[in-house]
């Protein structure tokens, strides 16, 4: 999937769910053995395109996720790609168990989408939304976890990932006018993190909608005299420990970002490589709190923690001025 300026600015304006189901109508024209299944969620997922052009490539199951996850597994044990999608809670927490067996344990390839993750539905409450699902999703053995830092990253996630046959697990942050990191093409391959920005004084480990805020915040940091290095963590399983070392063999200080609770997720898959290695960075966990807290509009919340790029420059210097 072939990034430029046209299609990244078209995607970052219609959001990742909508550029998900654009993605998938493209994909539906080359790939024959293709299965998508929602959860009564094609408009949500922004398939309806695809499911008008491809009527016998699409199934809705209704509101039953965890007898989706079932009929997908099934499904690729008879050879076709599979690609579920529903809301986050409900395609992982509601179906961990079967998650865990048909795909996890039986390694069939199914690629699950978790649509609207985070705190983006946050006029919703928390039942609708997720903070929980990278801690989730990382501790089941054989599952690989995506988390794409925009639109465009979520076309090459969701192409990648059916492409490896795998079991995966892809996470969608963000709503409309997702701010774009790429606006052109580059190699994304999975478990390999991507350094957008050279520093050597602050590493700033970002996932998913944080990624363009802590770029934003890097600039911001410069500006004070604090050299901070920027990278896209997009896999979350396999974690990339060679960039992690090669990042505390540099940094003073590691910092992970994510619209994430900081119990389980990013934060907890980096320091258990920092872990591993001789006289490490120290590292800082910037992300939700784990709690069920504020709700209410996207960018509020966001703001409420901390996750802007302005209060993320303002805990990274003040953690930073203390080594």
């Amino acid at each position: 999937m072939e990034l430029n300026e046209r299609n990244t600015g078209m995607w970052s304006k219609i959001g990742s769910r909508a550029t998900f189901g654009l993605v998938m109508a493209d994909l539906g024209k080359t790939v024959d053995d293709l299965m998508v299944l929602t959860a009564d969620t094609s408009t949500s997922a922004g398939l309806d395109r695809f499911k008008k052009a491809f009527p016998d490539k699409f199934q809705d199951m209704g509101i039953a996720e965890q007898n989706m996850v079932g009929v997908a597994a099934g499904l690729a044990s008879e050879g076709f790609k599979v690609v579920t999608a529903t809301f986050a809670p409900f395609m992982t927490m509601r179906c961990c168990e079967q998650v865990r067996i048909n795909l996890g344990y039986m390694q069939h390839g199914v690629t699950l989408v978790g649509l609207a993750s985070g705190v983006v539905l946050g006029t919703l409450g928390y039942t609708h939304c997720c903070v929980e699902d990278l801690a989730v999703m990382r501790a089941i053995p054989g599952l690989t976890v995506l988390s794409p830092a925009d639109c465009g990253e979520t076309a090459k996630a969701v192409e990648a990932a059916i492409n490896s046959n795998r079991p995966t697990y892809i996470r969608l942050t963000g709503g409309k006018d997702n701010p774009a990191v790429y606006k052109t093409d580059y190699d994304f391959q999975i478990g390999k993190g991507v350094v957008l920005r050279d520093g050597t004084d602050v590493a700033l480990v970002a996932t998913g909608t944080m990624v363009y805020q802590a770029l934003n915040a890097a600039s911001i940091l410069a500006d004070q005299g604090i050299s901070a290095s920027v990278v896209d963590m997009h896999t979350i399983k396999p974690m990339d420990a060679a960039l992690v070392e090669q990042l505390c063999k540099t940094a003073k200080l590691i910092v992970t970002v994510e619209e994430h609770s900081v119990l389980g997720g990013l934060g907890s898959a980096v320091a258990e490589v920092v872990a591993t290695l001789n006289k490490p960075a120290p590292q800082l966990f910037l992300g939700l709190p784990g709690e069920f807290g504020k709700t209410g509009e996207y960018q509020d919340i966001l703001d409420h923690y901390g996750l802007c790029a302005d209060k993320i420059a303002h805990k990274v210097a003040e953690r930073f001025s203390r080594l």
